[in-house]
C-alpha cells in the first residue's frame, strides 16, 4: 500500500479525536463530560475492536477487563488516609499504598493484560457461540467479585475519593494511544495472520498459522487497552460495579457494530456517532429544550433507541456506516 494512503488511515481516526477534544473546549463546563466520556468510549471501542474486529470471535466479556483496570486504578490512586472510611475491609497491602495518576493507569493496562492472558489461556479455542457465552460468563464472574469482595475495592458503594484527573486531554491522549497501537497491531504481521484465520480458519492453519496463539496474542493486547481505558474511566466520574457491567458492555457493542466491526476507522466513527447519540438521549431523560419546546424521554429510552439503531444497521448495511473499511483518500480521474 502506498505510504500517503497508509498515513491516511491512520491520521483520519486521530484526527477526528482532536477534533472532539476541540469541539469539547467550545462548550460549557457542564456539557464537557459528555465529550470526555466519549473519548473514553473510543478507547474501549478501539480495545474491542483489536479482537473482535481481527479475530471475528464475539467477546462479551471485554468490559470485564474494563471493570479490573478501573478497580485496580482506582484503589491505587485513593489516598491512603481516606481508604479506611469508603473502603474498610479493604486488604492490608492495598490499604497503605497510593500512586499517581499516571502508574495508577499503566498498573490498570497491566491488569487487564494480566487477566486477559489468565482468561484467554483456556478460552481461545472456542469460537462461535461457546465463545461468546463464555467470556459472557468471565463478565458474571468479575462483576460480582468485584461487587462483594471488600478486600480490593468498595464492593457495593461508589467508588468516592478517586482523583478525577481525566479531562480532555488525557482522555484524548488515552484514545490516541489505543487507536495507535490498535493501527500498529493490525499493519504487522501478527494482525495479517490474524485476520486470516478470521476470514479462513482451517485454511490459516493449513498454512502453518497457529489459531490460538493469534488470537491469544490479540486478546491479551486489547485487555491491555480495555484496563487503560477502566483506568481513565474511574478517574473520570465516581462510579459502582453496576457502571462496568451489562449496561457499558451492550452500548460498546453497539458503537463497533454500528460503526464497522473489522476496521479501525469503523470503530472510532461508532464510538462517537453512538456517544452523541447516547449523550443527548440522556439529556433528553432529564429534560431538554429542543426548537422551543421541551423534550422529555422516559428512563432507558437511550438502551431502547441505541438498540433500534444496531438492529436497523444490521439489516440495512451490515457492514456498518464504514462498510467495514478503513479510511481512504478520493481518487481523482484524470481527464
Amino acid at each position: 500500500m502506498r505510504r500517503p494512503a497508509l498515513l491516511a488511515q491512520l491520521a483520519a481516526p486521530c484526527a477526528l479525536v482532536v477534533a472532539v477534544a476541540l469541539l469539547g473546549t467550545l462548550v460549557s463546563r457542564s456539557s464537557e463530560g459528555y465529550f470526555v466520556d466519549s473519548l473514553v468510549k473510543v478507547a474501549i471501542v478501539v480495545a474491542l475492536y483489536v479482537f473482535i474486529g481481527n479475530s471475528g470471535v464475539l467477546s462479551f466479556g471485554h468490559v470485564s477487563f474494563v471493570a479490573l483496570g478501573a478497580w485496580t486504578a482506582g484503589v491505587l490512586s485513593v489516598p491512603t488516609a481516606e481508604k479506611p472510611a469508603i473502603m474498610p475491609n479493604l486488604a492490608h497491602f492495598l490499604r497503605g499504598t497510593t500512586v499517581g495518576n499516571v502508574p495508577s493507569l499503566l498498573l490498570a493496562a497491566l491488569a487487564g493484560g494480566v487477566f486477559a492472558l489468565v482468561v484467554g489461556l483456556a478460552l481461545m479455542r472456542l469460537s462461535g457461540l461457546a465463545a461468546g457465552i463464555a467470556t459472557f460468563g468471565v463478565l458474571e464472574i468479575t462483576h460480582n467479585v468485584l461487587r462483594y469482595y471488600e478486600k480490593i475495592g468498595p464492593g457495593l458503594n461508589t467508588f468516592s475519593s478517586v482523583p478525577e484527573t481525566t479531562g480532555l486531554w488525557q482522555a484524548s491522549i488515552g484514545a490516541l494511544i489505543a487507536i495507535g497501537v490498535a493501527f500498529a497491531y493490525q499493519r504487522s504481521r501478527f494482525g495479517r495472520m490474524l485476520r486470516a484465520t478470521r476470514e479462513d480458519a482451517p485454511a490459516a492453519s493449513a498454512v502453518g498459522i497457529s489459531v490460538y496463539r493469534q488470537r491469544l496474542g490479540a486478546f491479551v493486547l486489547s485487555g491491555v487497552l480495555a484496563g487503560l481505558a477502566g483506568g481513565l474511566y474511574v478517574h473520570l466520574l465516581p462510579m459502582n460495579t453496576e457502571s462496568l457491567y451489562l449496561d457499558l458492555t451492550f452500548v460498546t457493542l453497539a458503537m463497533l457494530v454500528v460503526g464497522g466491526a473489522t476496521s479501525l476507522w469503523g470503530a472510532v466513527v461508532g464510538a462517537l456517532a453512538v456517544s452523541a447519540l447516547d449523550s443527548f438521549l440522556a439529556q433528553a431523560e432529564n429534560g431538554v429544550k429542543v426548537f422551543g419546546g421541551t423534550l422529555d424521554l422516559p428512563a432507558g429510552t437511550r438502551l431502547v433507541v441505541v438498540g433500534v439503531l444496531m438492529a436497523l444497521v444490521l439489516i440495512l448495511r451490515p457492514a456498518g456506516l464504514t462498510g467495514g473499511r478503513e479510511f481512504s483518500l478520493p481518487r481523482w480521474r484524470r481527464p
